[in-house]
This record gives structure tokens, sequence and C-alpha cells, in this order.
């Protein structure tokens, strides 16, 4: 038996990398998944192992509420919500836009939001509900041409304090995973036209080498799974030994 049976889950950014990797992993512990992205055709083999899909934006705000009453009418409960969904457009602050910077905005910090505020009755009613948001190492640090996305991830730390704060009288949890240089389908493309890039990624992790969507999986089920109830309002990160130099 899986330690996910039973239980009920919501995944979005569930196309491709971290999430996609994350609805596999919850399936193969037992649980039963809506999974949610804006690409379909990416998300079929998860519907083909049996989970329910959905596409969607995050960048339209109403997003969120309806894909919470989707994934509740079709589960039908909700006991895992990992908001996964995220997004970055390189530019140096001084001259990026007024949309690239909402855009960021609302998928990496709104969207979790209201996905938070709409899955809150139900998650309040799970035995075992669980909040779980992906932000980065770029949460702690940056880089040149992050504002946005930088912003966006801090932001999320904050988010999820207040949560596990907030539902802690409900035996909820809330927690934050942070990747380090993780081959998604967001870092993948850089990595292929400039390898010195990724072996420059390896070479600055304690073990030396880039992450892949599986290592950040296992630890979303670890934090969804009874092991993992007495964990809350943290920020986790999974990045190799990435950032432990300073």
């Amino acid at each position: 038996m899986g330690v996910l049976e039973g239980r009920t889950a919501l995944v979005t950014g569930a196309a491709s990398g971290i999430g996609y990797a994350a609805v596999e992993a919850f399936l193969d512990e037992g649980a039963r998944v809506f999974a949610v992205d804006r690409n379909s055709a990416g998300m079929a083999p998860l519907a083909r192992r049996g989970a329910f899909t959905r596409p969607a934006d995050f960048a339209d705000a109403a997003a969120a509420a309806e894909t919470v009453q989707e994934a509740v009418l079709a589960l039908p409960s909700l006991d895992i919500v990992f908001a996964n969904a995220g997004m970055v457009r390189n530019a140096l602050a001084a001259e990026m836009d007024d949309a690239a910077w909402e855009e960021q905005l609302a998928v990496n910090l709104s969207a979790p939001f209201r996905l938070a505020r709409s899955a809150a009755p139900y998650l309040a009613q799970s035995p075992a509900g669980r909040f779980l948001v992906t932000a980065s190492v770029m949460a702690e640090g940056t880089n040149y041409g992050l504002a946005g996305y930088c912003a966006s991830k801090t932001g999320v730390l904050g988010l999820v304090r207040t949560l596990a704060l907030e539902w802690g009288k409900h035996g909820v949890t809330a927690n934050a995973i942070l990747p380090g240089a993780i081959a998604t389908g967001m870092t993948k493309p850089l990595w292929e036209a400039h390898p010195e890039i990724a072996e420059l990624w390896a070479k600055k992790a304690a073990l030396r080498r880039v992450g892949q969507p599986e290592d950040v999986a296992r630890l979303a089920v670890f934090l969804a799974s009874d092991a993992a109830s007495f964990i809350t309002g943290q920020a986790i990160a999974v990045d190799g030994g990435l950032t432990l130099r300073v």
C-alpha cells in the first residue's frame, strides 16, 4: 500500500518537469490525482494512467477557483494541493515592462494564493490536509534579470508561513519546496543550447550534478504523507547542496 493510498490531490503545472513527476509519484503511492496545465497534450500520458486532467492558464485570475471546483467534483474530495505552476521572464529590472512583471506575479504568487483560498474549506475537512507550493532557491537569493521571478518566489514563502499559522487549528500543513538547478521544461532549452551552463550549475552543487524532477517529486510525496504531519510553515531546499556556499 502506498503512503498516499486513498488520498486525493490537485497538482498544477502538471504537463512537464516537477509537476509531471509529482503526479506520477502521487499515483504510484495510491493517490487519485487531478492534474492541471495549459498544455493539455503534455498531460495525455497522465490521463492514460488514470489522472483527471484539465487545461488552465493561471495567468487568468479565475482559473484557480474554477480548477478547485472541478477537482472537487471529479475526485470528489481534496486532501492535497500542490501549487507547482510557474514561469519566468528574464529582463533587467530597469528594462522589464509591466506585462512581464505582472505575469510572473500572477502565475507564481497570486495563483497559489487563490488556490489556497479556494481549497481552504476542503483541506480543513480532510483528515490530512496538505498545501504544497513550488518556490525556488531564488526566493532566498537572486541573479541578474530575475527581479520578477525572485520577488514572486520570495512572496510565496510569506504566503506559506501565514497559511501554516492560520490553518494549523484544522491540522492542515503548508510548506514550500525550493528547487535548485533542476532539469525541467524551463531550464532544458537553455541547457541544451548552452551545455556549459548546466555544467557550471553541476560543479557548484555539493553533489556535483543538476537535479531531476523526480528529486523534487519525492519530497512532495513525503510532505503530503502522514510522515510529515508535524512539519508546517517550512521552506525546504532540494538543490544538491547548491546553496551551501556563501
